[in-house]
């Protein structure tokens, strides 16, 4: 059991204690990755689903190629985040993820289906980015 070296009590560590707040986040984005591939593949399966996404391309304005587009730009800022926590210098890292986390909870509930797995996935995410906003927003540099 990870507990705090000479506490009696032995408590256990906070997660952000034990981890560096950079790999944190870059775990966080991967999470979010495989739950955003999860949901996009599980509704293949749901019959009907293709001809809602050509109903909501009428209904926006945009050409099914252009949703596409849009949801393959925005998937990819959740790809890039994977390696930019890793990489991106300490204060401007923390705003990225701030910033493209909400983005991508816009993104998220902005598109949603109603369909039970897809609440389900969603929900998951949105945990999981809140908690990157949160791990961002309370981080503070112990290298400065």
């Amino acid at each position: 059991m990870n507990t705090t070296e000479g506490n009696p009590r032995g408590t256990i560590k906070k997660a952000s204690e034990k981890l560096d707040t950079k790999v944190l986040l870059s775990t966080l984005w991967i999470v979010v990755m495989i739950n955003m591939l999860k949901a996009d593949i599980l509704s293949l399966f749901i019959p009907g689903a293709l001809d809602e996404v050509a109903k909501t391309s009428v209904s926006v304005g945009a050409s099914i190629h252009q949703l596409m587009l849009g949801a393959a730009i925005i998937g990819q800022l959740a790809v890039a985040m994977i390696i930019l926590s890793r990489v991106l210098k300490y204060s401007l890292n923390r705003w990225v993820n701030i910033v493209v986390s909400l983005v991508i909870i816009a993104y998220i509930w902005g598109g949603m289906a109603s369909y039970p797995h897809y609440i389900f996935i969603a929900t998951v995410e949105t945990l999981c980015l809140l908690l990157i906003v949160w791990f961002a927003w309370t981080w503070r540099n112990v290298e400065a």
